[in-house]
Order: structure tokens, then sequence, then C-alpha cells
């Protein structure tokens, strides 16, 4: 197994995306990746962990798990919803521009609060351009595809109910980290 993690420490990737600072609750520093994703996790604020996760990933495996999050996250999908996480799956198995632009077109027009919808807008933001326009393209900033991954999972959490939120945060960030690491996706329902 190898790592999928392209980081040797936590600072380097803040270095590298530095929206990530504004995004925790705590310093980076010298500490590898995966203790600090442990660290943040057993941490008085948790989802840090799920924010430092989406950071920490390429921009596909990030998709990916978050898709597989939302999966575990949310039992039941409208059609809309549906769509959106169909279209993410889809982009991650062939991560072409037809397939980014089909997200990127729904993501747009989708309703913002849906968990899924932050999903499409992860692949549509993960390269070419953030509009549909071929003269005048927009390329988006690095870190809106791990915004939005992080976006899409703190937003399905805050449909679960508190008795079971801490546990299936946990088993998200766990996954990732197996993930990182070079293991599988798999998320152990709770």
């Amino acid at each position: 197994m190898s790592s999928r993690i392209r980081f040797s420490t936590s600072q380097q990737i803040g270095e590298a995306f530095p929206a990530l600072i504004e995004d925790l609750n705590a310093p980076l520093g010298a500490e590898p990746p995966i203790p600090f994703a442990e660290k943040l996790l057993a941490g008085k604020t948790p989802e840090d962990a799920v924010t430092f996760c989406a950071y920490m990933l390429p921009r596909r495996e990030a998709v990916w798990w978050a898709c597989q999050c939302l999966r575990v996250l949310q039992s039941d999908f409208a059609d809309a919803e549906q769509e959106n996480l169909r279209l993410a799956e889809e982009w991650v198995s062939n991560p072409g521009e037809v397939n980014r632009v089909m997200a990127l077109r729904t993501g747009m027009d989708a309703d913002k609060s849906a968990p899924t919808t932050w999903l499409a807008l992860a692949v549509a933001w993960s390269g070419g351009s953030m509009v549909e326009n071929e003269e005048y393209p927009v390329p988006p900033p690095p870190e809106l595809t791990a915004k939005s991954a992080n976006a899409a999972i703190l937003s399905a959490l805050a449909f679960i109910p508190a008795s079971d939120r801490a546990g299936k945060l946990k088993a998200c960030v766990e996954a990732c980290i197996r993930f990182a690491n070079g293991e599988e996706l798999e998320i152990m329902k709770y």
C-alpha cells in the first residue's frame, strides 16, 4: 500500500492551501498529516479533522471520500441530489473535462443547502474554469475542491441527530485516514 498523501507535514498542506489555516481552529506544524488528523479528531472541535482530511487528500480522492461519507450519512436522496452524487462519482471514475462541466452545470443550478450540491461543486472546481465561457475562463482557486468536499460532509453531518453525529463523524475521518494510507475506502456505519 502506498500513501495517497503528497505532503510530509500539516504545515506543508497549509502552505499549499493557505485557506486551510483560516478554516481550522488549530495551528499547523511539523507533525505528519495522519497523526495531526487523529489529534484533531480527538480534540474539542472534531469537525476540524473533516476539514483537514478534505485538504489532505488529492482532489479526486477527496471527492470520492466525500461521496462515500454522504452515502453513509444520508439514507435517501431526492432526484436532484442523486444526480449530483452520480455526477461526482462518475467524475471520480472518469475525471475528464466533459464530466467536470456537467457537474458545474448541475451544481451551479442546484439547491445550495443540499450536501450533494457541494459534491458537484467540488468536481466543478477541481480544474478547468469556474464558468462556461471559453473566451474568458476563470480558473478556480486551488482550495475550492477541498472547501466544497468539506462543506458536503459537514452539512450532511448537520442533519444527523446529535446522539449519532460524533460516531458518524469519527467513521468518516477514520475512513479518510485508512484511505490516505493506501487502503480501499470503506466507511463503517454506526
